[in-house]
């Protein structure tokens, strides 16, 4: 069953809680962190992505990037930009977007969960990427952002959560994206300890939804510290990481798309002659075309789109993997008719989430830049929660939660 612990987060005052609000590290470039930083002296882009403090040449693996992470951290804390919580807490957030909100328990999840597929991944994870959160976090000694949880629903929590947000929010905001945030404290012990319980003794599982380095970098360092530690007992705060556990039926996942540079020596009559293979292909104009249903693609190409819909056969709706379109989109059009059988790296291919829109698609294939784009139907969290059931792995790309978890809001230190 799964651990979760209520702890002594950092937070900022409430009249700074928008202003220090971030995106995610690795949902933009040092660039757009720059840029959308400004001149706000309290965003956490100075934190999380702390390259934006120095020129734009410099190392942003440079020692001297993570220092400032852990000064600009420290400075906040001393000047009481950032409190500490007095007592350990949970905390409710809660995203509204799209006509619709979802409700996330902030809480710390165990190093051991993770170690022992308590908590399910669906991904592979970089070296590169997982060295350079470790380093953050080891050097800063905080899990300055969240990690992105989701659990299967649970008519308790629901119930406990929903009683809980009908307090006032300590901080409630909207975003520049039009997003709305907002977030509660939960200090009482018994709301605690009965939410705890119920994780540890009714949910068997977590799952990794976004955040599959941010994950196992928290862990390893986690790690790191018990065997550096000739005191270890278990109980120490690096034993855990914050996470924010939503109930999965609240979840959207949007699709992530591909592009490909070339149709592989081929026309476009002769591309679109080799689909009809394994796929009932319907030209649809000129007009955008969003894939409906499961096993429905929308092709753009030379000025038109296509509805391109999986043969049956193609597919196998009883087994996780090949359930999936991206698995049908690999398998039947972009290994083998266009020599694309590497994602992770071919320089051939590209991906672009859904939250661009099809006009992206469209844009990047009318200036030349790249031959054809794919739109997929988006996977769902039964999908999601399925694969990392029976061990599997999704392919590279496969999905794009939105909207991403503002970092700042609160954190965890290790000590």
């Amino acid at each position: 069953m799964t651990v979760i612990k209520s702890f002594r987060g950092y937070r900022p005052p409430k009249d700074l809680a928008k202003s220090m609000a971030s995106r995610p590290y690795d949902v933009l470039s040092s660039e757009e962190a720059r840029l959308e930083a400004g001149d706000n002296n309290y965003s956490f882009y100075h934190v999380i992505k702390s390259e934006i403090d120095f020129p734009e040449e410099f190392d942003h693996y440079s020692p001297a990037i993570y220092n400032k992470a852990k000064d600009t951290l420290q400075n906040w804390i001393d000047t009481g930009i950032l409190k500490q919580d007095v007592t350990p807490c949970l905390y409710i957030y809660a995203q509204t977007f799209w006509g619709k909100t979802q409700y996330g328990i902030v809480a710390c999840a165990s190093v051991n969960d993770y170690l022992n597929n308590v908590i399910r991944k669906h991904e592979l994870t970089r070296i590169e990427k997982e060295i350079d959160r470790k380093t953050h976090i080891r050097v800063t000694r905080f899990n300055s952002e969240p990690v992105f949880f989701a659990f299967r629903d649970h008519k308790e929590i629901d119930t406990i959560i929903r009683s809980a947000v009908k307090q006032l929010p300590e901080y409630d905001f909207v975003a520049v994206d039009g997003i709305r945030h907002q977030f509660w404290v939960i200090a009482d012990p018994a709301t605690i300890n009965r939410i705890e319980t119920i994780f540890r003794d009714e949910i068997p599982y977590t799952y990794i939804a976004d955040g599959h380095h941010r994950t196992a970098s928290a862990a390893h360092v986690g790690e790191e510290r018990r065997k550096s530690n000739p005191r270890h007992n278990g109980t120490e705060e690096y034993n855990y990481f914050m996470a924010v556990h939503f109930q999965a039926s609240q979840l959207t996942i949007i699709d992530y798309n591909r592009l490909v540079k070339d149709l592989n020596g081929n026309s476009t009559e002769e591309f679109i002659k080799k689909l009809d293979t394994s796929f009932d292909v319907t030209l649809k104009g000129k007009d955008e075309y969003k894939p409906a249903r499961l096993h429905e693609f929308s092709l753009y190409i030379n000025g038109n789109w296509y509805v391109v819909r999986a043969k049956p056969g193609t597919y196998n709706d009883n087994d996780p993997i090949d359930s999936l379109d991206v698995t049908v989109l690999s398998k039947y059009i972009l290994d083998p008719i266009l020599d694309i059988k590497d994602l992770r790296q071919s320089n051939r291919i590209d991906f672009v989430g859904g939250i661009r829109g099809l006009g992206e698609l469209r844009k990047r294939i009318d200036s030349g830049e790249m031959a054809a784009a794919f739109a997929l139907f988006p996977v769902s969290m039964e999908q999601l929660m399925n694969i990392a059931d029976s061990g599997n792995i999704m392919p590279p790309k496969t999905t794009w939660f939105e909207p991403k978890l503002r970092s700042g809001l609160v954190l965890h230190c290790l000590e």
